[in-house]
């Protein structure tokens, strides 16, 4: 047997470690660079839209689903106030022409002023993203429709800004109703109000809905992703500080269904409103009461027989807690554009809520 020097038995335990060190390391890499595959590369058009330093908080913060290369806004005075914002430090900003020409980018998230969302979107379906479009999308239901079609067309994704399809109690809410627990429903009171100052007032008046277009959309998103599209939609819409101003602020919706009435009610003049939004469902077997409507973590059942894992009577139920008001939702996004999952919505319902808004609002 030839003899082994010490250097050379040395080295040749050194090269073995360094093989089985590889060896163990090598799924680690692997793995890394699948999510790194995985993570979509997506930009942020507009930060005037409320919801816009949310959106982008939360796409940076979902760094195994995104990687957020830029931020657009073209209003040089909007983009001084806000780019101090936690939500953009350390971004880079750039052109719209620049974000849409970036090498890989997949998505956007459209946060322009309300007047700017849709036609901001058709620039970016026709540059082959998908969107996130924060709501309501617009006042033409024509030009959301050719937005729609155009995106399908390319099998682009466009999923818009209505958070609460993702709030636990809301998705407890589907189920009950689609597992019949409450029986046939007749009615839903849903409500989303709020106090806005001066500078708000003269912005949603723009907008002859007022706070039913601002706020009661995203009530009658809901009321649709659980009764379908309304027969009749009727609104009465209130001004309460004429001739001061001309804001409809206080506002209710009508939903009509065959055997079934839905309110929607949405003032922006209640002192801490937001500690009242709610949404009640009542059928002739059950009703399911959410207060408040957000973050959904508990509902209060009654039910007139035991359903499911229900017992009779009233109860507390709790549900999952959320990460974030955002979160879920654009984690969705992603394994849609990853092709993981269908879009639960599409545009048929997008069109169907997008029409009821409209004639909430009183528009054309």
């Amino acid at each position: 047997m030839q003899n082994t020097t010490r250097r050379e038995f040395i080295n040749l335990s050194t090269s073995a470690g360094v093989a089985a060190g590889a060896t163990l390391w090598m799924p680690a890499l692997v793995r890394a660079k699948q999510q790194e595959q995985k993570r979509i590369k997506v930009g942020q058009i507009g930060t005037a839209h409320g919801h816009a330093p949310g959106k982008m908080g939360a796409l940076r913060k979902l760094k195994e689903d995104y990687e957020v290369v830029g931020i657009v806004e073209s209003d040089a005075a909007l983009r001084k106030q806000v780019e101090r914002a936690p939500a953009y430090q350390g971004l880079p900003w750039m052109s719209e022409a620049e974000l849409l020409n970036t090498p890989g980018l997949k998505a956007v998230a459209v946060e322009t002023d309300v007047p700017d969302l849709v036609p901001t979107a058709q620039r970016c379906v026709e540059a082959g993203m998908h969107l996130h479009l924060d709501k309501p999308a617009g006042t033409s239901l024509d030009a959301f429709r050719r937005l729609l079609d155009e995106a399908r067309r390319r099998r682009l994704t466009v999923q818009m800004g209505y958070m609460l399809r993702y709030n636990p109690a809301l998705q407890f809410a589907k189920r009950a109703i689609e597992q019949g627990w409450l029986g046939n429903v007749f009615e839903i009171d849903s409500v989303m109000s709020k106090m806005v100052d001066s500078a708000a007032r003269k912005k949603l008046a723009r907008f002859s809905g007022g706070s039913m277009f601002e706020l009661g959309c995203h009530l009658i998103d809901t009321t649709i992703m659980l009764m379908g599209p309304p027969r009749q939609v009727t609104p009465f819409l209130s001004r309460t500080r004429s001739p001061q101003d001309t804001l409809a602020d206080n506002t209710l919706a009508i939903l009509e269904y065959p055997k079934a009435t839905a309110t929607v009610r949405s003032a922006v003049i209640e002192v801490a409103g937001q500690r009242r939004r709610q949404f009640v469902i009542c059928g002739d077997e059950g009703t399911l009461e959410i207060r408040p409507l957000e973050p959904g973590k508990t509902v209060q059942l009654t039910l007139a027989q035991a359903r499911g894992p229900y017992k009779k009577g009233a109860q507390s139920v709790a549900l999952r807690s959320v990460s974030g008001r955002y979160d879920d939702e654009l984690r969705d996004l992603a394994k849609i554009i990853r092709g993981e999952k269908e879009d639960e919505f599409g545009p048929e319902h997008d069109l169907a809520v997008h029409k009821a808004v409209l004639m909430a609002s009183g528009m054309p």
